[in-house]
């Protein structure tokens, strides 16, 4: 059985699968539940000064018969006193103090108050301090959340502020509304902070009733714009992880969230350079429970794949993510149709014909009977037609032998480039 610990900026933790900051993480009765549970470590929903929650605050969006296909709220930050969570936040490290346990923590942009609850949160044995520079809502109308983590400068003077008292690591949450998420994250390294994490919940309506008209969630009639997160997410959140883990100056480990919901989810995103992930919607959905399924099966995984600890997947996939410019344009795949499997659902024909290279010819075998055979010629290897296919195996898109050798448009570029400069210096 393969090690599932993993040393996060000096933090020990059992597995690499923590909560995220969220409702399932807002009292002590919860966290031991999931700690029970097998989960590593939960960062706590974060503190803050007291505010005020309103109902109603979660949505849904469903897609295709599947049940929260993306996730929205409204909600804030903990509606309960600091105190009473200091007290449960000391209790549950006392029962499980091999798990770890992060403060998640939001205030006004002073020096002042973050060195007041830096040290407060500190004090009753906390493993580390989540600065949450990523809601998207109602905090950010008054100064905080990604209001703050959406301006480099106040990224890096907050952790700095941060920092000058901590005794713990402290890792920097991000927002993903932003252009370009590498330049917070150097913004925090700068300040000094120990690690990142990222995503915190994206912009949304979660949508409009058509019969009322009325947003949701809406609260006595008015909506406001809410977080997004859920299954929906993962592709820019894996995006945007593996953007920092290639950046030479985000020199700290990553912590990913955003869409996780499984092993395989858990997977990617060490590949792509997180040292452990944190989970919200799907326990949301189904439980601490799933954590159980979610170590047994990397578990599997790592033993199937022999390797020794969770660890030496971190980073494995990031040399292979570049820039379009470092594609090779001569590489060639085209789609070849099973037809023995195929069940003439002909939904690969009409894709291609309506939104592709009309490449796909219908046609009849030489007892009459319908086959679909790809012009590879004319396939230009978009994989649209082995997306749409409903059945495993029935197009498989394969590497097409063209004879030409490996040219990257930047390297097209640079030849150009040498040619018009031979030409200028002819005419001199």
């Amino acid at each position: 059985m393969a090690d599932l610990s993993i040393n996060f900026a000096g933090i020990i933790s059992p597995n690499p699968f923590w909560l995220a900051s969220a409702p399932p993480t807002n009292t002590g009765y919860q966290v031991q539940r999931a700690f029970k549970a097998g989960w590593g470590g939960a960062v706590w929903k974060t503190l803050g000064e007291p505010i005020i929650n309103t109902t109603s605050r979660f949505a849904a969006v469903d897609f295709n018969g599947k049940k929260v296909a993306g996730f929205n709220n409204i909600e804030l930050i903990t509606d309960r006193p600091l105190e009473e969570n200091l007290k449960e936040i000391y209790e549950t490290k006392q029962l499980y103090p091999d798990h770890v346990i992060i403060a998640s923590l939001m205030v006004e942009p002073t020096q002042e108050k973050w060195h007041e609850i830096v040290q407060k949160v500190e004090a009753v044995g906390v493993d580390g301090l989540e600065l949450n520079f990523g809601c998207p809502h109602g905090m950010a109308e008054r100064g905080m959340g990604s209001a703050s983590g959406q301006v480099p400068e106040l990224v890096e003077k907050q952790t700095r502020w941060a920092k000058e008292v901590a005794t713990t690591p402290v890792i920097v949450k991000l927002t993903p509304n932003i252009t370009d998420i590498t330049h917070t994250a150097e913004a925090a390294v700068r300040g000094g902070a120990d690690s990142v994490s990222m995503i915190n919940t994206i912009n949304s309506l979660a949508g409009v009733d058509i019969d009322t008209w009325q947003t949701i969630p809406n609260v006595a009639g008015k909506g406001a714009h809410g977080g997004y997160c859920g299954p929906a997410v993962k592709p820019i959140a894996l995006n945007m992880v593996a953007e920092c883990a290639k950046n030479d100056r985000i020199n700290v480990p990553i912590s990913g969230i955003g869409g996780i919901s499984n092993w395989q989810d858990a997977v990617e995103f060490m590949l792509m350079g997180a040292t452990g992930v944190q989970v919200c919607t799907a326990v949301m959905h189904h439980g601490f429970s799933i954590v159980e399924d979610m170590i047994d099966g990397l578990n599997n995984y790592l033993d199937d794949k022999q390797i020794a600890s969770v660890s030496e997947l971190v980073g494995k996939s990031v040399s292979s993510f570049s820039e379009w410019g470092n594609l090779d344009l001569n590489h060639q795949v085209v789609a070849q149709i099973n037809n023995d499997i195929c069940i003439n659902c002909n939904k690969c024909h009409i894709a291609c014909e309506d939104a592709s290279h009309q490449c796909i010819d219908m046609l009849k075998d030489n007892h009459g009977n319908d086959i679909l055979r790809v012009r590879e010629e004319d396939c230009v290897g978009c994989n649209l037609c082995s997306i749409v296919c409903p059945v495993d195996g029935a197009i498989d898109m394969i590497e097409f032998k063209n004879g030409k050798p490996p040219m990257t448009w930047n390297e097209r570029q640079a030849a150009i480039g040498s040619v018009a400069s031979c030409d200028v210096d002819l005419v001199k």
